[in-house]
């Protein structure tokens, strides 16, 4: 995926979605800015009228009860409306922050429901990153939009009306004034692209520096950072990335400089012009103190509604460039099947198929999988192998429906999985993957991934099955138990082994019934790992299953093992008629096997 240069949507696409975002969430946000325009254009005008009708009252040498009552009303007036304008000030702001909320839930469901390749993909990934930058704070354009909404309203209201007031004046001026604002708006406009324009590298150091502040504080890493004295390095790392992130920062600033150079020029140049005009018609027309009075403030008054007009129409235009990012992310086309679908057909145990299968990464030339035929039988267990690179990771991300073949199709009881709604065909898969997830949330609900509804019976034995049950009684509060310290500081660390077992624990809780397991035994020692092979044939029961290791012995409960090799089924067939063949599989299982041996030792040539 390629992110255009110019704005996919544009500023009114992008106050359009912030509109039935704020419709659809906190309604009062709309409202309120409009209360707000209102009551701020209500202080104006009594501001500008209080001191020409006073003065008026003073040429016609009105009574002093009279003078000092229009005072009072006047500042009656003001006194309450600037009650009123401090309420809503004051109030309108948790609406806005619950709106850039609803925002940034968008952008997150988008990322925890996109199709798995967007999340691999750099692009995705950076305009990703740009979504949640822009809302990152009150000041970014998911929030900072109605503070320009509203200013811009008060500006147009402000200036419809003094546009009414000066009309008589002279049409000439008010052009004058006009035009020189617009030339400064577009001036202003092209200058402030230029973030848009350099938006990657900005990015860019916002990404390094992210990364670089979350590796530090990672509980994970604190070992390693200080067992390698790694702090001096990281800190020479930040501390670069920081500084060319500041010199992007004062190039940025010196270009926007250039749009307050322009603004003094045409606003001198305006303001200078009607001031020598409205002095002219005072000195021949004898133009009353009171109506100078009220011409001169409502002149400059309209001068500062025009540029405010425009003013907030490029800090909207700014502000829609992040909006149309968000709404990249959110709009963005998804490769799988998401709505609608072909049913997934109901059946006690079903069949996975690949029919020719080739598969290449995207950016990538070389195939991992290459015309590959595989059928896993209902209820069959299947066991695959091979050495690092030969394709077996991928030939469970192809069975798992995380990626489309590149050639061919995967079939579940005949039908391609391409034509079933991708979220239900994962509701049948149970998986243990490589890359473990665990969130920092109690052991029931971890294994349940769910805080309502948990049947904690099933958990106990999820837990039982998986090896855990030891592990847990011992834990302060059993299952309620928090995993991990990021989120709570009571939390317990699991071993790499314990959390492996953790994971499986969750993927039999769900009984899916295709049941993967992409190295489930890595991190345990050979008698743990050799209870969880005891316990297999109890797991898979009634499921299709596939299962890959590393290690060749713990496929011999399997009915059928593949033996994989530069993407293609090298060998197939049961443990021992793989050995019996003796070729590729037979020769790694005796080096696997002598390392279990006494006095065993390693022959680099019959490895190779």
């Amino acid at each position: 995926m390629k992110v255009k240069d110019k704005p996919k949507y544009g500023i009114w696409q992008c106050v359009c979605f912030m509109v039935k975002t704020a419709w659809n969430s906190v309604r009062s946000v709309l409202w309120l800015c409009i209360v707000f325009a209102v009551l701020t254009v209500g202080i104006n005008l009594a501001q500008l009228f209080i001191a020409p009708m006073v003065l008026q009252m003073v040429e016609t040498l009105a009574p002093l009860g009279e003078l000092l009552g229009t005072i009072g009303i006047f500042s009656a007036i003001l006194l309450v409306l600037n009650a009123l304008l401090g309420y809503v000030d004051e109030n309108i702001m948790y609406g806005r922050i619950d709106v850039r909320s609803a925002v940034i839930s968008m952008i997150n469901h988008k990322a925890y429901t996109t199709s798995y390749p967007n999340t691999r993909d750099p692009e995705v990934l950076r305009l990703h990153s740009e979504a949640l930058r822009n809302c990152d704070s009150n000041d970014e354009a998911s929030e900072h939009i109605w503070h320009t909404l509203t200013g811009l309203l008060i500006n147009v209201i402000g200036f419809a009306i003094y546009l009414f007031l000066l009309v008589d004046v002279n049409l000439l001026l008010i052009g004058l004034v006009v035009a020189t604002t617009i030339a400064g708006f577009f001036v202003s406009r092209y200058i402030n692209e230029w973030g848009y324009r350099h938006k990657d590298e900005l990015a860019k150091y916002d990404k390094e520096l992210g990364y670089l502040v979350k590796k530090t504080e990672s509980i994970k890493l604190a070992k390693d950072i200080r067992v390698f004295c790694l702090a001096p390095w990281l800190n020479r790392v930040y501390t670069s990335t920081r500084r060319m992130a500041e010199a992007f920062s004062a190039r940025r600033e010196r270009v926007y400089a250039w749009t307050c150079v322009v603004d003094v020029v045409l606003q001198f140049a305006r303001n200078g012009i009607a001031y020598f005009y409205l002095i002219h018609r005072t000195l021949t027309d004898g133009l009353a103190a009171s109506e100078f009075l009220l011409y001169f403030t409502a002149f400059t008054g309209f001068s500062s509604w025009v540029t405010g007009i425009l003013s907030e129409f490029a800090t909207l235009h700014k502000e829609s460039l992040g909006l149309s990012v968000i709404q990249e992310y959110i709009h963005l086309p998804e490769q799988f099947r998401f709505d609608g679908g072909v049913p997934i057909p109901k059946a006690d145990s079903y069949e996975l198929k690949l029919e020719n299968v080739s598969f290449r990464y995207p950016g990538t030339e070389k195939d991992i999988i290459r015309n590959m035929d595989l059928t896993l039988h209902p209820g069959e267990k299947i066991a695959v192998v091979g050495l690092n690179g030969a394709g077996k990771t991928t030939l469970v991300k192809l069975l798992c429906g995380f990626y489309d073949p590149d050639e061919g199709r995967v079939l579940l009881n005949g039908i391609d999985i391409r034509e079933f709604n991708r979220q239900e065909y994962y509701d049948l898969l149970s998986a243990v993957f490589q890359e473990m997830s665990v969130l920092d949330v109690t052991v029931a609900e971890h294994v349940a991934q769910t805080v309502e509804n948990i049947d904690l019976v099933k958990v106990a034995d999820c837990l039982d099955k998986a090896g855990l049950t030891h592990k847990v009684e011992k834990l302060p509060i059993g299952l309620q138990t928090h995993v991990g310290k990021i989120a709570f500081m009571d939390g317990v660390e699991f071993s790499g082994g314990e959390m492996q077992r953790l994971v499986l624990a969750r993927a039999l809780y769900k009984d899916g019934p295709i049941l993967v397991l992409d190295e489930p035994t890595a991190a345990l020692d050979p008698i743990a790992e050799n209870d969880i092979y005891m316990k297999y044939n109890e797991m898979t029961k009634g499921k299709t299953s596939l299962f890959i290791s590393h290690r060749l012995a713990s496929t011999r409960f399997c009915d059928r093992i593949l033996f994989l090799q530069d993407g293609v089924i090298a060998e197939e067939g049961t443990h021992e008629q793989l050995l019996a063949n003796e070729s590729g599989y037979a020769k790694l299982f005796h080096i696997q096997a002598r390392y279990y041996q006494e006095g065993g030792e390693f022959d680099g040539e019959e490895n190779g």
